[in-house]
């Protein structure tokens, strides 16, 4: 390995921002795991925090909209600025992180109509104008003008308490929330000294900017995260925002983070924050001309995901400090990996936005495939080597949970087999990567395989393993990772005339153009959406039908509009709250699909040309099956332990060889996520 020339990297440069030495110029910037308990930052939102202060990064920012008034309540794990107790947790974060060598900044809003008026002390939801906010659903008040004086009070107070907790500075946030409510004209119709032009709209945003600044004086920082261009008809133009910023910046706002666009709606917020099948840095340009017009230091973070995309924006003077985010979510080490030459091993983002649908999802922020981030607390991020005797393990299956299981083996210096049926790794990721739109799901299966190969796993791809072949290995572990199968035995009759989701990823189904399609989904996650965005855009006839009272619950906001633009694009029909019962052949060779609703209790059908059924997977588990007589613990796995992160130790047949376990799909259909938190947390203590 070459050690890198540091001093030639724009990206390891120091930065000076006012009395502040930034160690380089890459900042994880704000936003909201959702980590905190109590409204409070503690042990594990600090660990979160920590472990990328560890992993090299200049500047880590907390608090992704952290509250400052009870009529702010959270909408996603916001941590409660206006809680004295915060205090102290604030202090214990910030020294962690310094003594980490990173500085530490906090995010400071009130959300205004972005969020609900029924939680949190349920009172009402103020806003610059009675408009109701799309993603939250709230119909908000107008502010009146006690109102205002309490929040500028109460901006001031959350500023002086992030100054008390030891940080760095803080980052006022104007895009979706009050502030920027207030200077949009399309969500500031008022009548009064705060409505009209943008002198008067830019008037309640400059109260609360000189109010903080008088709070913590001249010499602490004070930055703001603002839309300078909404990109919405009616909205903040780039020349008001441009002028906005520039007014704010005399009022005593430091440096600035841009944004372009919107958030109200799930559409604009998937523009406004690019999730995979976009351009890498889509706002970097405009990001650039902002800084050609401000004398303020200029930071952004939009689909930086990887270095090269970060050094590009640094050299080219379109920003000042790079917001590598949810790359550092990915790999919390990025920098580190950076100076020490070993960039071509960071953990990528691929641009799942998992992490942001994960909030919503299952109520914190995860990574599609790096399941240590948010359990710092009881997962290393780098995988220590083994205190105990050397094993041979053999694993079976090349899909996210086998090439996990093979990689954490090895860095715990085992001897590690993998045989992998296909002459490609990746299993089901492979099958979603067809959708040309989330091809970078590739990257969750590439990085491994790189690893497992730097890490001298014995990678046998095109090779069918029988318990023989297990056998004649004379493995001290199995690890069992050959997936699921299409499962289409829910079908009364007619099981044999469907085709599934994985005919039309692979290739095996080809409709004519025109071909009338029903595409049924009992899953409620993305298989069906990419086998429909697929069969769509190639030109079939589409009806997608699914039993639930919405579409395609467990895709979240981040990822459903790329999937309802192409349904609307090619007129897609979706029937709701119908339940696919039976396919039965008609007199014309044309299919006759039976739906069924549960509410009226009537049958209704459809003829169509191809029926494709997605009902999740069936264990593939022959092999486990075969393998169970002769191992150690039949298969049982010990929750305790796992959980407990302790190895197994269940023996129920004393005369076993091995130790067999099933990880992954070969268990039950879950998600790439748990795929890998299997093989992760079952091998750590090995």
């Amino acid at each position: 390995m070459r050690a890198p020339n540091t001093n030639l990297d724009p990206l390891l440069q120091p930065f000076r921002l006012k009395h502040l030495t930034l160690r380089n110029r890459v900042v994880s910037t704000s936003h909201e795991p959702a980590f905190g308990e109590d409204g409070l930052p503690k042990d594990r939102y600090r660990a979160y925090h920590l472990e990328k202060a560890r992993g090299g990064v200049g500047l880590t920012m907390i608090g992704g909209s952290a509250v400052v008034s009870p009529d702010s309540p959270p909408s996603f794990g916001n941590l409660l600025l206006h809680r004295d107790e915060i205090v102290p947790w604030l202090r214990l974060l910030a020294d962690d992180v310094h003594a980490a060598g990173a500085a530490v900044m906090c995010q400071v809003t009130h959300l205004g109509r972005r969020t609900s008026n029924c939680t949190g002390d349920w009172l009402p939801v103020v806003a610059a104008s009675p408009l109701r906010e799309p993603a939250h659903r709230a119909f908000p008040k107008a502010a009146e003008p006690w109102d205002l004086d309490r929040i500028v009070a109460d901006y001031a107070a959350a500023a002086v308490r992030c100054k008390e907790g030891g940080l760095d500075g803080i980052e006022l946030q104007s895009y979706g929330h009050l502030l920027d409510g207030f200077l949009s004209p399309a969500t500031n119709h008022r009548d009064d000294e705060y409505g009209g032009d943008l002198e008067h709209r830019m008037a309640f945003p400059r109260r609360v900017i000189r109010a903080v600044r008088e709070a913590v004086g001249p010499e602490f920082v004070v930055g703001i995260r603002m839309a300078l261009d909404e990109d919405l008809d009616g909205g903040l133009t780039f020349a008001e925002g441009l002028a906005a910023a520039g007014q704010f910046a005399v009022d005593g706002i430091d440096f600035i983070s841009v944004i372009r666009g919107t958030i109200e709606s799930d559409a604009s917020l998937s523009r406004t924050i690019p999730s995979m099948g976009t351009p890498l840095g889509p706002f970097l340009d405009f990001a650039g001309e902002i800084r050609r017009r401000l004398d303020i230091p200029v930071m952004h973070a939009a689909r930086v995901a990887d270095p090269a995309t970060a050094r590009h924006a640094l050299r080219e003077g379109l920003l000042d400090l790079v917001g590598m985010t949810r790359a550092q979510i990915a790999d919390p080490h990025l920098v580190a990996k950076i100076r020490s030459g070993d960039e071509d091993r960071i953990r990528p983002c691929v641009g799942a936005s998992y992490c942001l649908d994960a909030i919503y999802d299952s109520g914190d922020t995860k990574c599609v495939h790096n399941p240590a981030t948010g359990r710092e607390l009881q997962i290393p991020h780098t995988v220590p080597a083994a205190t105990g005797p050397r094993r041979k393990a053999v694993v079976v299956g090349g899909g996210p949970a086998g090439l996990e299981a093979a990689r954490v083996l090895a860095e715990r210096d085992h001897d590690v087999v993998l045989f992998e049926a296909s002459d490609q790794a990746g299993g089901q990721i492979r099958l979603a990567a067809q959708n040309p739109r989330r091809h970078d799901l590739l990257g969750i299966v590439d990085w491994r395989v790189a690893e497992c190969k730097h890490l001298g796993v014995d990678l046998r791809l095109g090779a069918y393993a029988e318990a023989s072949d297990v056998l004649a290995e004379h493995p001290d572990l199995v690890l069992v990772a050959t997936g699921g199968l299409p499962n289409r035995s829910f079908l009364a009759a007619g099981e044999g005339l469907v085709a599934d989701t994985w005919d039309v990823m692979s290739g095996s189904l080809h409709p004519r153009v025109g071909s009338v399609v029903l595409v049924y989904d009992d899953h409620g996650g993305y298989p069906a959406m990419d086998a429909a965005e697929l069969l769509a855009t190639h030109g079939a006839r589409l009806e997608y039908v699914t039993p639930e009272r919405t579409l395609a619950p467990d895709v979240g906001s981040m990822n459903s509009p790329a999937y309802l633009r192409a349904f609307t694009e090619h007129d897609v029909a979706v029937t709701l709250a119908r339940r696919l019962r039976a396919v039965r052949r008609g007199g014309d060779g044309r299919l006759v699909a039976t739906l069924f609703s549960e509410y009226t209790r009537t049958e209704t059908e459809r003829v169509v040309d191809h029926v494709v059924v997605e009902h999740g997977t069936l264990p593939n588990d022959e092999l486990y099956t075969d393998l169970l007589p002769a191992s150690s613990n039949l298969g049982e796995v010990d929750h305790r332990a796992l959980l407990a992160r302790e190895r197994q130790a269940v023996v129920r047949n004393p005369a076993g060889r091995y130790q067999l376990f099933r990880i992954g799909d070969a268990v039950t259909s879950r998600n790439i996520h748990a795929a890998v938190y299997d093989a992760l947390r079952l091998c750590l203590p090995v």
